[in-house]
C-alpha cells in the first residue's frame, strides 16, 4: 500500500459524521494529568481528529497538533471549537515534518504505531530533538499480545511496542514510568474492549541541572 492509498483509507474513516477515536482523551493520557502545568507547550503527535491535542490545550497547555489527514484536520478544529479551546492545527506527514529546534515541554504520541521499526527510530528521535531539556514524552502503544485481541491497532507485529524495546529506544532518558498491561478500552469505535498495552513518561536530560 502507498502512502497516497493509507491517506486515503485514514480520509474514509475520518469522513464519518462521529468521531473514529471518541471525543475523550485517551485514558493514559489523562491519568498523567499532575505531570503536566498550564502554560507548557506541548506537540501531539499524529492526533487524528485532535481528542487529545484538545484535552491538553484545555489544562491549559499551548498545544501544537499535527496529523496527514486532511479530514481529521477539519474535525479536530471543530472539537477545539466545540470545547472553546485553541490550539496550532498542521495537516502534515509526520514522517516528512521538519521537527525543527527544542520548543516543547511535553511531546505526546498516543497509538502511533503506524510505522515499521526503521521509520519508528526516525519518529522516536524527531520527538527527543524537538523537546527541551527537562521536556516529557507521553507514548502509550499496543504490544504483541494485541493481535490475539484484535480490539484495535496494526496487524503488523514489527510495529508494535514492548517495555524492552521503548526502555532502550529511550535509554538516553530518564525513564519514570513504563508497564506493561492488559486493560479495556473504550475510545471510539476502533478502541474498544480488552487491550494488550504499554504506557511510557521519560523525561529528556536537564542539562542546566547541578
Amino acid at each position: 500500500m502507498t502512502d497516497s492509498d493509507e491517506q486515503k483509507r485514514w480520509n474514509e474513516r475520518y469522513a464519518r459524521a462521529d468521531y473514529h477515536f471518541g471525543t475523550e482523551p485517551n485514558a493514559f493520557l489523562a491519568a498523567q494529568r499532575e505531570r503536566l502545568k498550564p502554560g507548557q507547550t506541548a506537540l501531539a503527535v499524529a492526533d487524528g481528529e485532535g481528542r487529545n491535542g484538545v484535552w491538553l490545550a484545555r489544562q491549559g497547555l499551548d498545544v501544537t497538533t499535527v496529523d496527514w489527514s486532511p479530514v481529521g484536520v477539519e474535525k479536530a478544529r471543530r472539537l477545539a471549537d466545540q470545547c472553546g479551546v485553541k490550539m496550532r492545527i498542521e495537516c502534515a506527514d509526520i514522517t516528512t515534518w521538519d521537527w525543527g529546534a527544542p520548543r516543547f515541554d511535553v511531546v505526546v504520541g498516543i497509538f502511533i504505531q503506524f510505522a515499521p521499526p526503521p521509520l519508528r527510530a526516525e519518529i522516536f528521535r524527531g520527538m527527543k530533538k524537538v523537546l527541551k531539556p527537562g521536556g516529557l514524552v507521553f507514548l502509550e502503544g499496543y504490544r504483541p499480545q494485541q493481535l490475539q485481541y484484535k480490539t484495535g491497532g496494526p496487524s503488523a507485529i514489527e510495529n508494535l511496542y514492548t517495555a524492552a524495546m521503548l526502555r532502550e529506544a529511550f535509554a538516553d532518558m530518564t525513564i519514570l514510568h513504563l508497564v506493561e498491561y492488559d486493560a479495556e478500552l473504550a475510545e471510539g469505535s476502533r478502541h474498544s474492549g480488552m487491550s494488550a498495552l504499554v504506557d511510557l513518561v521519560a523525561q529528556k536530560p536537564d542539562r542546566t541541572a547541578a
